[in-house]
Formats: structure tokens, C-alpha cells, sequence
């Protein structure tokens, strides 16, 4: 039996979503937990894969299974998972249905924290005494609906056929301090979204004009955007199938 998995979790304490020697990740901590309360091995299938210190607010895996799950299977999993990360609902679904093919779009958010916050230290970065022309870079961010090819945002050491990706919403919303960049996409290359806010986080100082973004882009060159800005502010926020 195939079951779909919904969860979010604080990236902080992990290297990033996927298995790998040496180094903590939530697959594993989801794999540990659901082989324990079903006493049996369970390899579970991301909907992607965050980063080191990305967090997500949704995000969904599968699993197969040969044991019929209980309504108290949840409960039970969120008492052996660390604390930061929950497990919302596991649900039963066709044998076919799958969590990383079957997605149509994910949407992430980059959360910017216009001066000093300490309770936000965590999930913010945080710029002291910048200001920034929002509106400029929301120009800039409607630019990237033109495009379809995006190496030049992308890490450079990336096992990918094309790098192209389909970007149907790229919006900056401010409210009072929190500045947040909404992006929705039917797929994104490593290292994408980080790139991409801090070549507009450029636009926005003025560092760089929205016809440089543009060029940019057609270069497909890394070493013309911005910098990768910091993991923390990172969100996987909604994945739809």
C-alpha cells in the first residue's frame, strides 16, 4: 500500500531534506520514525529536496507499506520525531500516485526582515539600515515570467538535463517590517530561489538596474547574479498536485 505523508519542519538543525553519510537530514529522522511505529523498513520519496537550513511549511512524501494504518499513526509519529518536525496527516493513495513526479508546482517564500528581530533571528535574514526600491524589484521579479531558462541562477556542479523551468508568480509583499518574495514554479534548479532574491535584493539597493537582470539572465552565467542569500529565510510553502 502507498501512503502520502504531509509535514513541515525548521531546516536549522538539518543538512538540508535528502540522506546523506555523516550529516543529519530530515529523510532519515521520517525514515527512523515511520520504520520504528510500523516495525517494519520504510524508504520514504520526497516531494524535493531543501538545502541546508531551508525550511518547509508543507511538504509531502510517500511511502509503500504492507501495514494498515491506524488513526493514531500520526500521533505516534510526531511522539518519536524531533520537535521540529510534524507530521500533519498520512493518507492512503493509488499505487502509482507519486510525490516528486505527480507535483504540478511548488511555491516558495524568502523572508526578509527589515531591521532587528530577535525572535525571528532564525527564519529571517535580517538587513539593518538598508533600504530597498520594493517597487524596482517587483519590475525586476516580472521579468522572470518572460524567461524560461535559468542556469544563470542555478549552482554551477548540478546534475540536471535543462534548466529550464516554467515561473508562473514572482511577487515582493511588505508588511511593515517583513519584506516576503512569493515564487511559484513548476520545478527550480539547486540553489534557484536564493540566487534569484539576491539579484533582486540588488535591483532594490540600486546596484544593479532591471535591464541588467534581464541580461542576466540571457547570459546563463552564475557569476553574474547576485549573491546566494542566507538558507534561513527560505520556505517550501506549498506543493500542488
Amino acid at each position: 500500500m502507498r501512503y502520502f505523508i504531509e509535514l513541515s519542519y525548521l531546516g536549522k538543525n538539518y543538512h538540508g531534506w535528502q540522506i546523506q553519510p555523516d550529516a543529519n537530514s530530515i529523510q532519515e529522522e521520517l525514515n527512523k520514525a515511520i520504520s520504528t511505529v510500523l516495525q517494519e523498513e520504510i524508504s520514504i520519496v520526497g516531494a524535493g529536496r531543501t538545502d541546508t537550513g531551508v525550511h518547509a511549511s508543507q511538504m509531502f512524501a510517500h511511502f509503500d507499506s504492507t501495514t494498515e494504518l491506524d488513526k493514531n499513526t500520526v500521533f505516534k509519529l510526531n511522539s518519536i520525531l524531533p520537535k521540529d518536525i510534524v507530521v500533519h496527516q498520512v493518507e492512503k493513495v493509488d499505487d502509482e500516485k507519486h510525490a516528486r513526479f505527480d507535483a504540478l508546482n511548488r511555491s516558495y517564500e524568502y523572508r526578509i526582515w527589515l531591521g532587528r528581530n530577535p525572535f525571528l533571528l532564525e527564519t529571517t535574514w535580517q538587513l539593518f539600515h538598508q533600504k530597498l526600491d520594493v517597487k524596482a524589484m517587483n519590475k525586476a521579479a516580472k521579468i522572470l515570467l518572460e524567461y524560461e531558462d535559468f542556469q544563470a541562477f542555478s549552482k554551477v556542479k548540478t546534475e540536471v538535463k535543462t534548466f529550464n523551468c516554467t515561473i508562473s508568480k514572482a511577487i515582493w509583499v511588505q508588511e511593515g517590517n517583513q519584506l516576503t518574495f512569493h515564487i511559484t514554479a513548476n520545478r527550480f534548479l539547486r540553489n534557484m530561489v536564493r540566487a534569484i532574491v539576491g539579484t533582486l535584493v540588488d535591483v532594490g539597493k540600486h546596484k544593479i538596474t532591471n535591464q541588467d537582470f534581464r541580461e542576466i539572465i540571457l547570459s546563463k552565467n552564475r557569476a553574474n547574479a547576485g549573491l546566494s542569500v542566507p538558507a534561513k529565510g527560505l520556505f517550501l510553502t506549498e506543493i500542488n498536485y
